[in-house]
């Protein structure tokens, strides 16, 4: 089954279940569907770190853009707790649903320049882990790459004070043999998924809440 096939629960603005619609057709018409968002973290001696991964080339929206640690659509019939599979998918992280911090849904609506109306209650949740970048598993048509950028530095890119600030990121980038290489790479704000001002305050304001500094 391709894709565009895939069954979504799709729901109202109140988030009263309507039915079901394939992926195509949720994002053809907008119907309000949800997802899974997970955002890791690392706590150093140097302050914590936020986790981002670098979305493949061939991704129908944002491709090579650096974006959520984790996340993904929620099939039908799928419950939120099931959403730990795409940590499984994506990343190689295996954990139970109870070790991830629940911080609420952000409903966000979208208009993309493809013709996606993307309308999500994201569920998001956050996971602090001190797992070293190369210890990863990274799906190979889904995820690139993987960069910590210092939560210090990630407040000043959303807060957009500098339009032409830049940032250095370390991390790892899949080689074509599957391979997981060191990398560092050089970021501006353009660079990043272009999600809400108010989702990226969202997911601050959780961090800061949650986080247990060294």
């Amino acid at each position: 089954m391709s894709k565009a096939q895939e069954l979504f629960d799709i729901y109202d603005e109140q988030m009263n279940h309507l039915g079901t619609a394939t992926r195509g057709e949720t994002h053809a018409k907008g119907y309000w569907h949800r997802s899974f968002q997970c955002w890791i973290w690392t706590e150093t001696a140097d302050g914590p770190h936020v986790l981002f991964q670098k979305r493949h080339p061939d991704k129908d929206t944002h491709p090579e853009l650096l974006d959520i640690s984790c996340a993904g659509h929620l099939s039908a019939g799928e419950d939120v707790e099931d959403g730990v599979r795409e940590l499984a998918e994506e990343l190689g992280v295996t954990i139970q649903f109870e070790e991830l911090i629940a911080c609420g849904t952000f409903p966000v609506d979208k208009h993309l320049s493809n013709g996606v109306i993307d309308r999500e209650f994201c569920h998001v949740y956050l996971y602090c882990s001190d797992q070293p970048l190369a210890d990863y598993q990274l799906q190979e048509d889904e995820v690139t790459g993987l960069y910590r950028m210092p939560l210090q530095d990630m407040r000043r890119m959303i807060e957009g004070t500098d339009a032409g600030e830049a940032w250095t990121l370390s991390g790892v980038t899949r080689e074509p043999d599957g391979r997981l290489a060191q990398r560092k790479i050089v970021v501006k704000a353009e660079d990043f998924v272009p999600h809400p001002k108010a989702y990226y305050e969202f997911v601050l304001h959780a961090i800061d809440t949650y986080r247990q500094p060294v």
